[in-house]
């Protein structure tokens, strides 16, 4: 039986063209008309790549700054001892500890959405893999989470790191600001984000790499985007 679309849905759906290539600004503008729910949404991109995660030259990750923040209040938390944690703390981590930590976290205390390590402290954070790893928890040097700079670390995911990584459809995903943004807001962040997924290209990626890319809100329509103008960054 096929899902029936809510009243809702159906009026947000109600002059988009779902076999048309918009541009980012025109996307952009639709959804923030669309935007009819009491909460700020979340504009979200999904870009479809032509790769396949399941091969090691294959696999999309990286880190992105957005220009003009997530408009999200991201909570951080932090694996480090003495003078680190002191300065984790200053630049404005939620949480600091090591054992204490990681014992919170094994009783099911996750209260973060980004964590952050100093690399003498990965041995002890190795040992919560099976739980921070399928959360997309895990810190990882290859997106800035494993670093003794970690006020510096902080401070971009509490400002507008986005942390990307593919999916087993090829499929990379993130949030890219708030409907409330401004729309040269929204599209600043959008081509950041876009630019950093493509500059991700991977060794093992062969033919055409960006596929499709399509925007939507948290409760809004989704709207397929042009190529020509993210292909041309």
């Amino acid at each position: 039986m096929a899902k029936k679309t809510s009243k809702r849905m159906t009026k947000a759906r109600e002059g988009i063209d779902a076999n048309r290539l918009y541009s980012i600004e025109e996307a952009v503008k639709i959804l923030k008309e669309k935007a009819a729910v009491k909460f700020d949404e979340t504009v979200e991109v999904a870009m479809n790549l032509n790769v396949d995660p399941r091969h090691a030259d294959q696999m999309v990750r990286g880190v992105v700054n957005l220009p003009n923040g997530t408009g999200r209040d991201v909570r951080v938390a932090v694996f480090a001892r003495g003078d680190k944690a002191d300065e984790a703390k200053a630049a404005g981590a939620d949480i600091v500890g090591a054992e204490e930590l990681v014992d919170a976290i094994q009783k099911g205390e996750i209260n973060f959405d980004r964590c952050i390590a100093t690399p003498d402290l990965m041995p002890l954070v190795g040992r919560l893999g099976k739980v921070l790893g399928p959360r997309g928890l895990m810190p990882n040097p290859k997106v800035g989470t494993v670093t003794t700079d970690v006020a510096a670390a902080v401070k971009a995911s509490k400002g507008g790191a986005v942390e990307f990584r593919v999916e087993k459809a090829g499929i990379v995903h993130g949030g890219v600001g708030k409907v409330s943004f401004t729309e040269e807001a929204i599209a600043a962040n959008i081509r950041a984000f876009a630019d950093a997924v493509i500059k991700a290209k991977p060794a093992g990626a062969k033919g055409i790499y960006l596929k499709r890319v399509a925007l939507s809100s948290t409760m809004g329509p989704g709207l397929k985007i042009d190529l020509g103008a993210l292909a041309a960054q």
